[in-house]
């Protein structure tokens, strides 16, 4: 009667929505309001800085699929129109240097991701590839005549298990798969096949992809030298390589001679290399590696022609990502997160750095990470993605003065939805009283002198951050009438190295005590129901809510979503052994099992008595699903009521399809509204 009972809320709650939504008369979100989200995301600005080219992302409720199209728009926000259409799957658009052509990935014509040339003056549109792998970033040549690109190329070698033919017509089982690679599988592809990712060069008259590297190692996406007669890339091309995973070289290949040769030397992964528009200096970003679980990036800068690096950064004590040149050469812009918010910063040859712009966001639309890019003209303007705790990302142009916001893609769905406002609040640890920060969301039309069910949702990574940018997952929630709290415990991104590495070699732990503090922090308001509280989080917040179920009852239930439970086990089953066992641990396993088993949620089992769920995507396999076998059949054991969630054809973002997004929000408020108190 149990799973009946669990069954019948979970279908209440999914056609109530369909009903709710059709009719349009209730102000709350719905959960198929999903598949009327969009988002902005990868807006690239032109090089004179007038026109703004930017990915439109879609849903398509027949097919359950995310789609995507391409828009152009002046920058003073006029002429916002449309360059592709239809149900496919446009992206990495891509200006010539000239700012008269586009190039793009799309699968408009059939299932094959192909790369197009679009003139723009009459939007005629060419596929210039038709290979059986899809090319990846594009970089064009300075003269506008070529492309670069790194491609998969399978490795053509024979089988190591030879079987004898098969008699005609036989049907006989798949041939068996022989695996002799550390790295065999990854989350989102799969079982790797065998090969490599190469570099290739193309003209942009058509014709063949001229493959330039031919090594037994991954190439990283190529970038022009300033006279296109060389190209720069990042790989890691040691033997070891796999037990090495941090540890990438800056590397030169010759157009002439095809020679490739190492620019830096070090033990740390240098990576991303751009070149300056003077010809002669390169920067990228990387750090001298010691082994921490978090590690941010400087930027280094050298003369391509030779010498030693300099790291122009200095102390800098944020994450930097996504560097770009401005147009003389003088500096770089970048940007970072910062205390949840994501910001764009520009910073001189002699490491002087100022902020440019803030608020960027809105491209995790389920759950509130700070995620978000942008883009540079040569004069220096922007264009990047804006996002706030009331809207995913819309696209907004900076021209080094001020701000404007230009899109507001699901202004016609809020204009009947009210959202659950979001307040940034702070408050102190009980474990040694430092400051953390997190986010309320109350449910709409909240009212302060009613009591509240309560739900802290917790962040993965856990070298990741929450900020004050949209969540449908959140939002969703406080539509259901829960007041929810997330934040950034120790350990998160954008407050430092030192923050960061709190939980090093001690995670979960002390995590568990900043949580804690910011649900009394939230009860001493004093609009939550103490009587109904319940916990979630997923991936390393699966961990900690695993964790704290062992370490509590103060939870009415809880849902553990994609977590690990067994470190000792996902260290040699999830799809990066040669990292984690290396970086979030001091030992392997067998050499010291102590800390393996002290920071595992399956050890205290027997502690547990919170009405727990598991859920997971069957095909994930960053943490996968046998972790929650593991709590879900240990639960059982010791007789606590359990429930498995399994999210068919899902990895470990889950969300690969909408409706996926749908079964974990339903899946989750069900199993609370179980053992909710009315």
């Amino acid at each position: 009667m149990k799973h009946i009972k669990l069954l019948l809320t979970f279908l209440f709650i999914f056609s109530f929505s369909y009903s709710q939504t059709t009719s349009q008369t209730t102000s709350e979100l719905q959960l198929l309001d999903i598949f009327d989200y969009e988002y902005v995301s990868d807006p690239q600005i032109s090089p004179d800085g007038k026109k703004i080219v930017y990915v439109r992302n879609f849903k398509d409720i027949m097919t359950d699929k995310n789609l995507s199209n391409l828009w152009i728009v002046n920058s003073d926000g006029s002429q916002n129109r449309p360059l592709t259409s239809g149900n496919q799957n446009d992206f990495s658009p891509r200006w010539s240097p000239d700012g008269r052509k586009l190039v793009f990935r799309s699968n408009m014509e059939d299932d094959k991701m192909k790369l197009y040339l679009m003139w723009l003056d009459t939007r005629e549109v060419f596929p210039l590839t038709n290979t059986p792998q899809s090319p990846g970033n594009i970089s064009w040549s300075n003269d506008g005549k070529y492309l670069a690109f790194s491609m998969f190329v399978p490795d053509k070698t024979d089988p190591f298990i030879k079987l004898p033919s098969k008699p005609e017509g036989a049907k006989w089982n798949d041939p068996p798969k022989f695996i002799d690679e550390l790295n065999y599988r990854g989350d989102g592809q799969g079982y790797l096949k065998t090969g490599y990712d190469q570099i290739f060069i193309l003209s942009t008259d058509g014709g063949t992809p001229r493959q330039l590297t031919f090594s037994e190692y991954d190439h990283g996406n190529p970038v022009w030298s300033a006279d296109d007669k060389k190209l720069y890339f990042s790989a890691n091309l040691r033997e070891d390589a796999d037990f090495q995973p941090l540890n990438s070289e800056i590397y030169e290949l010759s157009l002439s001679s095809g020679e490739v040769k190492p620019l830096t030397d070090r033990v740390g992964p240098d990576y991303s290399p751009v070149v300056s528009p003077n010809e002669n200096t390169i920067a990228y970003l990387g750090f001298d590696d010691e082994f921490q679980g978090y590690q941010i990036n400087d930027i280094y800068i050298m003369d391509a022609t030779g010498g030693e690096p300099e790291k122009i950064s200095g102390e800098f004590d944020r994450d930097i990502q996504n560097i770009q040149w401005d147009g003389k050469g003088k500096g770089l812009f970048f940007q970072y997160d910062d205390h949840g918010d994501t910001k764009i910063a520009y910073i001189d040859l002699n490491g002087k750095t100022r902020v440019v712009a803030e608020n960027l966001g809105g491209l995790s639309l389920g759950r509130p990470y700070n995620a978000a890019t942008f883009s540079v003209s040569e004069g220096g303007d922007l264009a990047y993605t804006y996002g706030t705790a009331l809207n995913p990302a819309d696209l907004a142009f900076h021209d080094g003065r001020k701000m404007k916001r230009i899109t507001n893609l699901n202004e016609d769905l809020f204009s009947f939805r009210n959202l659950g406002k979001v307040e940034e609040i702070t408050w102190n640890s009980s474990y040694d009283d430092r400051e953390i920060q997190g986010w309320l969301v109350t449910p709409p039309d909240f009212d302060p002198d009613k009591k509240y069910p309560f739900i802290l949702e917790i962040h993965g990574g856990p070298f990741a951050s929450y900020g004050s940018v949209y969540s449908a997952e959140i939002q969703a929630f406080a539509a259901a009438g829960y007041v929810v709290l997330y934040s950034n415990p120790r350990g998160s991104s954008g407050y430092g190295a030192e923050f960061g590495n709190l939980i090093h070699h001690d995670y979960p732990n002390h995590d568990y005590e900043d949580l804690m503090s910011g649900v009394d922090a939230v009860l001493e308001k004093g609009f939550v129901d103490e009587e109904n509280l319940f916990v979630t989080g997923g991936s390393g917040g699966g961990v900690l809510t695993a964790w704290i179920v062992g370490k509590t009852d103060r939870f009415k239930a809880a849902v553990v979503a994609k977590p690990v439970i067994n470190w000792y086990s996902f260290v040699l089953y999830a799809d990066g052994p040669g990292f984690f066992s290396k970086y979030w641990f001091p030992n392997k396993p067998w050499e010291d099992p102590e800390p393996y088993l002290k920071r595992s949620p399956l050890t205290y089992v027997g502690n547990v008595t919170t009405p727990t769920m598991l859920l997971t995507g069957e095909e994930d396999y960053r943490t996968p699903i046998a972790e929650s076998e593991q709590f879900y059949s240990a639960l059982k054991l010791e007789g606590v009521e359990t429930a498995m969630v399994r999210i068919p054809g899902a990895s470990h973002g889950i969300a690969n399809k909408p409706s996926n997004l749908i079964a974990k929000i339903a899946a989750i408020l069900a199993w609370f509204d179980k053992y909710k108190d009315e």
